[in-house]
């Protein structure tokens, strides 16, 4: 499926409209200190989801959202239904339903545009939106990363230019942490600290050479990082009303994801795409539109615990959460009862952080598939992560070939920040 040429003038048109109306680049500045970045592999369908319209039937293939909406505590806002428990705190969460971007054929290229803000083209390797936040604040505690992925590693998620020091921890099991960082069970404290009195001589005589010095400076990172401080916070079942409430496992992400912040970790990636409830997960051709509701009730179990729990911990307004996807879904249904790809219109969704929030952001036209009013560019929306967490998004990025500014021209949407 290709994107027509008039659907996606439309999209960029209304992006740049809204730009020329505004004047100059807001200088908004968020006061948030931390983000969780929830990614939705596949794409979301925001029809189905965050946007939606008028039903309509896989059936008959009459364009339209699968579920009916219901209405939430932000007066004109609606989410589909099977988002209830969302609904009850959408004045904290603001969907934007007014991002696009040109790439509709290829998940991975859109993955690393939503990710890195950019096109995968020239010699320049882009950091991601994480590896961005990394660099410019550092871990916010000691004996942390500043960056941890919860999910498989892939280099749309990597520091690019920025190097391994703007980089990601990464795991995939909840229970036992980062991969290599836990002592082995055969080897006892004692043991474990001899080794650490051998290497120390060996690192001390060989510290000069660059390439030994690079090594040096990773293993003392992982022996930091293996230490009690970082490795705590896996142990989930210190929380075990908590566990409850975040639901199935990507709840129990969330949750670590949370702990992880308030230890001090700068942003945390967590991807819902690892256990495909409906058999394809967010990417819902053909027969995965079908049990889609399952993914949609996950998501709406863990989101809100996460916001009510940030909530009662008086960390809501410091931690920013967003939803990401790299395209949404067209309101037709394609033969099978699926959806296809779209990057003229789609909705990602910032919650907490500080944020003068509105239930939603930008109009759709009755199908979710063109932009009525202000289009928010992938660049405008890292911006508005950016200055959420007080990072200036117009500044300059050293330590490629060239200076790269932060974002590609990317403007905040300033409506979201305080006066």
């Amino acid at each position: 499926m290709t994107v027509s040429r008039r659907a996606f003038l439309a999209a960029t048109a209304a992006t740049v409209a809204s730009r020329a109306t505004a004047g100059p680049a807001p200088r908004v500045r968020g006061s948030a200190d931390s983000c969780i970045f929830v990614w939705l592999g596949g794409g979301m369908a925001q029809i189905d989801t965050f946007d939606p319209k008028a039903v309509g039937d896989p059936a008959t293939r009459k364009a339209g959202s699968a579920y009916e909406s219901i209405p939430t505590t932000v007066a004109g806002v609606r989410v589909c239904r099977f988002l209830p428990k969302t609904a009850e705190v959408m004045d904290r969460v603001t969907a934007v339903r007014t991002v696009n971007h040109d790439v509709i054929d290829e998940h991975a290229a859109a993955t690393h545009r939503v990710h890195t803000g950019r096109p995968t083209a020239g010699t320049i390797q882009y950091p991601s939106v994480g590896s961005v936040v990394a660099h410019e604040l550092g871990a916010r505690g000691e004996g942390v990363p500043a960056y941890v992925l919860i999910g498989y590693p892939n280099p749309s998620r990597g520091p690019g230019f920025l190097g391994p020091r703007a980089g990601y921890v990464y795991l995939t099991d909840t229970a036992a942490g980062p991969a290599a960082l836990s002592r082995p069970a055969d080897v006892s404290a004692e043991r474990q600290s001899d080794r650490e009195r051998l290497l120390a001589g060996l690192r001390e005589g060989g510290r000069a050479a660059a390439p030994v010095a690079a090594y040096d400076q990773a293993l003392a990172e992982s022996l930091r990082l293996a230490g009690p401080r970082f490795m705590s916070v896996f142990d989930l079942n210190t929380e075990a009303a908590a566990r409850q409430s975040f639901g199935g496992e990507f709840g129990q992400r969330l949750l670590l994801a949370r702990r992880l912040t308030e230890a001090g970790v700068r942003f945390v990636e967590v991807s819902h795409n690892l256990n495909f409830l409906n058999g394809t997960g967010w990417d819902t051709h053909n027969q995965g539109q079908r049990n889609q509701h399952l993914l949609i009730e996950e998501m709406d179990t863990a989101l809100s615990a996460l916001i009510r729990d940030l909530e009662t911990r008086r960390r809501l307004d410091k931690t920013l959460i967003v939803i990401g996807t790299e395209f949404g879904r067209p309101a037709e249904f394609d033969a099978g009862g699926g959806r296809g790809h779209q990057g003229t219109a789609f909705s990602l969704v910032l919650a907490g952080g500080g944020l003068r929030h509105r239930g939603a952001y930008g109009v759709t036209d009755d199908l979710a598939k063109r932009i009525v009013s202000d289009g928010v560019s992938v660049p405008d929306f890292h911006a508005t992560i950016y200055a959420a967490l007080g990072i200036d998004p117009a500044k300059t990025l050293a330590g490629g070939p060239r200076p790269v500014p932060i974002t590609d021209d990317g403007r905040p949407i300033a409506a979201l920040f305080r006066g």
